[in-house]
């Protein structure tokens, strides 16, 4: 399923799946960063959390012209005739991009 998921300390252990989106981290001290994280793993241990991701970039950092097109490039593609590989290929190219656009325009207001 999709969704949010917070983790405080001590947390019960739990593995799970990351879809394309925001990762945001608070630490006890100091400011929240977010990250635009392309999908991946997410492993809670009690004294610490693990991210495992192909793709990570600071989401003040993403490029909004980059991303659309990045999008548009996906959606011709997927309008073109494809191999059940192809169409999942660039079905997950489209989603990581319109994940950077929503973090990426939240971010911007």
């Amino acid at each position: 399923g999709e969704g949010e998921i917070g983790v405080l300390s001590h947390h019960a252990p739990l593995m799970t799946i990351l879809n394309p989106g925001a990762l945001r981290i608070k630490p006890t001290e100091g400011e929240e960063q977010v990250l635009f994280v392309g999908g991946g793993f997410l492993e809670v241990l009690p004294d610490r959390v693990t991210v495992l991701a192909d793709v990570a970039e600071h989401a003040d950092e993403i490029s909004v012209g980059a991303a659309e097109e990045a999008r548009r490039r996906a959606q011709e593609k997927l309008a073109g005739t494809l191999t059940a590989a192809e169409e999942t290929e660039f079905q997950n190219a489209l989603a990581m991009a319109e994940a950077r656009l929503r973090l990426a325009r939240a971010r911007r207001g």
